[in-house]
């Protein structure tokens, strides 16, 4: 049974099935879920707890074990299964079928693993965990989604924030719902509650954002100047280096070059899309592009990516992050004298 983030507090309160699965790359919001469900079998009786870390050379006996066995004190058991890499291979394919087949009826087995692509739920192991108790898989949330996450959290803790101090608060803090989390605590220790206003986030929150480059791609693609400058910004605070950022810049500029000149010889788009591996999600971002420019800007852009590329490799002068910042404007439509 498949269940959303926000679903599963309401799910806990009406019943509490025998296998959770939480799965994601979100640490925040992977260990709220967790700990939701540890809360909800504290509640029914489940008074302890063992860990089984299933890291190289984990001995996949030692599940079937846990749950077969009875506490000295007869005591109901969280069963915790920690599977950082999501991918228990044949052994604990072959332990994760069994157990789902005949779950104890005395345990409760938690499994907390990283995110889970197509191949891994389309295993045996998963589609009998998913048929035999419920799954949660977090997804990180996303730029556009953040300031209503922030504004709900601080209303959970008894603010009431403007507008202003939502988006200011999401700005500081954007990639990092942990950094998020833990500002809002501050705000609650200095101020307990009540109305807050940009001034007030201003002073109390310091800039926790982080960035990737895949987020600057995707703000390059999708008209966002402002971001882009923001999350340069991020990144070369972070020490990223110039070559990476520059590589995921020109994987998408290359890709529409190719796709602008072949639409405009009459080749569909979205066939094209398909040969150039763009996700569904991500196709929005290639419509509105190929709409601020046509075959001849994207090869004027690639061509100025190549320069970019000699002076990040020293050989021609320049600032690379000057070069970086502008050749993102261009690619998000800024005019640039």
């Amino acid at each position: 049974m498949r269940l959303r983030a926000e679903q599963l507090a309401a799910d806990l309160g009406k019943r509490l099935l025998p296998i959770y699965l939480v799965s994601g790359d979100e640490p925040l919001q992977v260990n709220e879920a967790a700990d939701a469900i540890r809360a909800a079998a504290r509640a029914q009786g489940f008074d302890e707890r063992q860990v089984l870390q299933a890291e190289t050379g984990f001995d996949w006996s030692s599940l079937a074990a846990a749950g077969d066995s009875l506490s000295l004190f007869a005591a109901r058991k969280l069963i915790e299964l920690r599977l950082p890499s999501a991918k228990p291979g044949d052994a604990g394919s072959k332990a994760l079928v069994a157990y789902a087949e005949r779950p104890s009826r005395d345990d409760l087995l938690l499994i907390i693993c990283g995110k889970l692509e197509k191949a891994q739920q389309n295993g045996k192991w998963f589609k009998a965990l998913d048929a035999a108790g419920v799954v949660v898989q977090i997804w990180p949330v996303e730029p556009r989604a953040l300031p209503g996450w922030v504004r709900q959290r601080l209303a959970a803790r008894g603010f009431k924030a403007t507008p202003e101090a939502v988006a200011l608060l999401a700005e500081r803090v954007e990639g990092n719902l942990l950094a998020a989390a833990q500002e809002v605590e501050k705000l609650v220790l200095l101020y307990g509650s009540g109305e807050l206003d940009a001034d007030t986030v201003r002073a109390a929150v310091s800039d926790s954002a982080r960035y990737d480059v895949f987020e600057l791609a995707d703000s390059a693609l999708g008209g966002d100047a402002a971001r882009c400058a923001r999350i340069l910004q991020g990144l070369r605070g972070e020490g990223s280096e110039p070559v990476l950022i520059l590589w995921a810049l020109v994987r998408e500029v290359r890709a529409l070059a190719l796709i602008a000149a072949a639409t405009e010889g009459g080749a569909a788009l979205d066939s094209l899309l398909q040969q150039q591996r763009v996700w569904d999600k991500r196709k929005p971002l290639y419509h509105a592009a190929l709409k601020r420019h046509n075959a001849q800007r994207w090869r004027l852009l690639l061509r100025r990516a190549a320069r970019l590329d000699r002076i990040v490799k020293g050989a021609e002068p320049g600032n690379p992050w000057d070069e970086l910042l502008q050749l993102s404007l261009l690619i998000a439509g800024v005019r640039i004298v």
